[in-house]
């Protein structure tokens, strides 16, 4: 019975792990390598993103659109340059009295 429970965890694991998921990151979503876009996402059509578990394959930021989610290098140039611009919008100017 022992044997039969482990090798069933083993191979929900295994099987977990080629889904791009883990146990561990039950709620957040990890990216497979075939599953990353390219293409520059304007910024009026993000609604949010949301990085990945350090518990994926890959590191990666989930970018939430009106229909869904897809899966954006963090290191993409376009990327940066959208966080740099969240970053400005959420900093106060510092110039009030």
């Amino acid at each position: 019975m022992k044997i039969s429970v482990l090798l069933l965890l083993l191979l929900a694991a295994a099987w977990t792990g080629s889904q791009g998921k883990s146990f561990r990151s039950s709620k957040s979503d990890c990216c497979s390598a075939e599953m990353f876009t390219r293409k520059r996402i304007h910024e009026s059509m993000i609604q949010g993103y949301r990085y990945t578990p350090s518990s994926c394959t890959h590191k990666a930021v989930l970018v939430e659109l009106m229909k869904g989610s897809i899966c954006v290098n963090p290191e993409e140039k376009w990327f940066q340059k959208y966080l740099r611009k969240q970053e400005k919008q959420k900093k106060p100017n510092g110039t009030s009295m």
